[in-house]
């Protein structure tokens, strides 16, 4: 059986890649192949450590756990649109210079959008 520390992080992989919709805990411990109980006990320590949250729900007649990331994965598609990534000035921008950061409109408006 893997250590305690591999499960959680597998677990939280497994939570992750869930998404927005999560995954209940009891799919949970099936997917790491852990017992109910050790898979209740993992989802627990993932909350405290503040990586999940648990929101109750009713599955088949019992009650149980919905399991969703707080984090999710990062993701490209974040910043496709930067204007950064395509700007003439790149190159000659930095904090202090004559373009910057700090006051580049064009950034500061795809912050803002």
């Amino acid at each position: 059986m893997p250590k305690q520390p591999d499960l959680e992080q597998k677990a939280l992989q497994i939570v992750m890649s869930a998404g927005e919709q999560g995954l209940l805990q009891s799919e949970l411990w099936r997917n790491i192949e852990a017992s109910s109980r050790e898979g209740s006990r993992i989802s627990l320590k993932l909350e405290r450590k503040g990586l999940i949250y648990r929101k109750k729900e009713l599955s088949n007649g019992r009650w149980t756990y919905r399991l969703f990331s707080i984090r999710q994965p990062v993701s490209i598609h974040s910043i496709l649109t930067c204007p950064c990534l395509t700007c003439e000035e790149n190159m000659r921008c930095g904090v202090g210079g004559k373009v910057s950061p700090n006051n580049c409109d064009l950034l500061t408006s795809w912050i803002l959008s």
